[in-house]
């Protein structure tokens, strides 16, 4: 059972009704492809009672790890990321989630949202690589050279167009 089960029957049985969440909950196996999610996730959360269910908005803060894709020196960053779901008794599937008896999870969409949010391929914040120490390629071979067609799309080059 989720850490992040809501109990709603108050927000159900008021229209218009609202309450605010606010918790910090550490989640297991959240993690990108080259990034993990550190310590609780913290909410700041406002639930509010809709005719068509309830909708949750606010807040998600939370600390990522990560190697810099460059020069892969570590690399930890906090970051929020703002929710507005709709939880309905009746889910679209990929748009909604659902309302279970008097109930709402929220672990779904805190991982649905942190996980969108991390960096496939994580940087530091200035450049890690000295672009002078690149060595430029020089084309020693005259088949390179700017000025000749690549042989490849000779083809192309009979073609007439009209």
């Amino acid at each position: 059972m989720s850490g992040l089960r809501i109990d709603v029957a108050d927000l159900l049985a008021h229209a218009g009704s609202r309450r605010a969440v606010d918790l910090a909950v550490p989640l297991a196996d959240l993690a990108g492809s080259a990034t993990t999610v550190e310590g609780p996730v913290a909410m700041a959360l406002d639930l509010e009672r809709i005719p068509d269910g309830i909708v949750v908005r606010g807040d998600i803060g939370f600390t990522w790890t990560g190697e810099c894709s460059s020069c892969l020196a570590p690399i930890v960053r906090d970051l929020v990321v703002h929710v507005d779901e709709l939880f309905e008794p009746d889910p679209v599937e990929g748009e909604t989630y659902p309302i279970e008896g008097h109930e709402i999870d929220l672990e779904q969409v805190v991982r649905d949202a942190v996980l969108l949010e991390l960096p496939l391929a994580p940087h530091c914040d200035t450049p890690c690589v000295d672009p002078v120490a690149i060595p430029a390629v020089e084309p020693d071979d005259e088949s390179v050279s700017p000025d000749r067609a690549d042989p490849r799309w000779a083809a192309l080059s009979d073609l007439e167009i009209t």
